[in-house]
């Protein structure tokens, strides 16, 4: 069976690997477009810390986080272990003992269902900063011991390279879709046509685009995030948790290259504009320095610009359309791309290679808003 997967963003990325092993024949297109959401993404693993009450989003997301070891032990497999991956645990920071309390209760409560997520552990300001040293003096936290990070651009390569050792073909360019009869013929890459028994449109922000000609608006939007990278010298900083700050959506995270970053503004309605403002710039920093002051003598080494993929609600698209026969959409992932990416890719791929799934993807029917025009002929 070929299966052509379009997007090599850390979900078609995915996708390709998962089908490979799978045995398909598979041909990913990479069109490395700018702005591409995992690109830039900081890559922190601990959904379990959200809080979005979404049942289905939540066992989507930490379906995806229990996945991941035994994702980085495959790559290892393959000879693929630079993935910027590493289990450094996460600080969730409050203001004070009584919320602390209340935010441990909340995640105890979901140990038993999710014991991936390791303990849960109260730290004062002493030992938080013990943890992060550039915290400020004042900030109590709960630690989240199973959180991770991942780096998104490293993760993609090595599942792109380790599709590729599979007998994967990747090819640069930007993929239009065919469709006829209401079912995929395949895709046109720079006037070759490459015909397909399924494609999977893992395509992010673009998405809408993409399956334009099979009469589809799904509704994916693209919302700009713009992200600060600040070096510490040589700080060794490869074990700093991930930094979550109650209530502000906004947070941190440490690379073993003595690197934070510092996230991320949410600009709905920014469209493709790729450009770093002096407003996202604030924002950021004034968010980061608030929570962790001792980064303010850090150098400032880059501001990163991604483009997340936001559908019609908080649920990633992710499955078959109907009336589209060898169609599967796989985005929508939002602001949770680099934890939900390889497990929404492998799903992906089994929902195009018609295998067994091991959850119910009817809750992210890439159609559920009624929103489908028609095929076109």
């Amino acid at each position: 069976m070929r299966l052509v997967v379009v997007g090599s963003g850390i979900v078609g990325s995915a996708c390709a690997y998962a089908a490979s092993v799978l045995g398909a024949d598979v041909i990913l297109i990479d069109s490395d477009r700018t702005g591409r959401a995992t690109s830039a993404g900081a890559g922190i693993i601990s959904p379990w810390a959200s809080a979005v009450d979404d049942p289905e989003w939540n066992a989507l997301a930490c379906s995806a986080a229990r996945a991941y070891p035994a994702l980085v032990d495959a790559l290892a497999e393959e000879g693929e272990t630079a993935l910027g991956y590493r289990q450094v645990g996460a600080l969730m920071l409050t203001d004070s003992a009584e919320r602390q309390r209340e935010i441990s209760q909340r995640l105890v409560a979901r140990q038993a269902r999710w014991p991936e997520m390791g303990e849960v552990s109260l730290l004062d300001p002493g030992q938080a900063r013990g943890l992060f040293p550039p915290l400020r003096p004042d900030a109590w936290a709960v630690h989240i011991s199973g959180a991770a990070r991942v780096d998104g651009r490293l993760i993609s390569a090595a599942l792109r390279r380790a599709a590729g050792r599979n007998g994967a073909t990747v090819l640069p360019g930007d993929a239009a879709l065919r469709c006829a009869h209401g079912a995929v013929e395949g895709v046109t890459v720079a006037d070759q046509f490459l015909a397909a028994d399924a494609v999977v449109a893992a395509t992010g922000a673009w998405t809408d685009a993409f399956v334009e000609p099979a009469g589809l608006t799904l509704g994916v939007t693209a919302q700009r995030g713009q992200i600060v990278h600040i070096g510490l010298g040589m700080t060794d900083t490869s074990r700093w948790p991930a930094i979550l700050p109650s209530g502000t959506g906004h947070y941190m995270v440490a690379f073993d290259d003595s690197r934070v970053v510092a996230g991320a503004t949410r600009e709905t309605g920014s469209g493709f504009d790729y450009r770093i403002t002096p407003g996202g710039l604030a924002e950021v920093l004034d968010e980061a320095l608030a929570v962790a002051p001792g980064l303010a003598s850090g150098t400032y080494l880059e501001t990163r610009i991604g483009f997340r993929p936001m559908g019609p609600d908080i649920r990633p698209l992710l499955g078959t359309v109907p009336g589209i026969d060898g169609l599967t959409v796989a985005t929508g992932l939002g602001a949770s791309g680099l934890t939900m990416g390889p497990y929404a890719g492998e799903l992906a791929a089994r929902v195009a290679l018609g295998t067994s799934l091991p959850l119910d993807l009817s809750p992210f029917s890439p159609v559920r808003h009624g929103i489908r025009t028609g095929s076109r002929q």
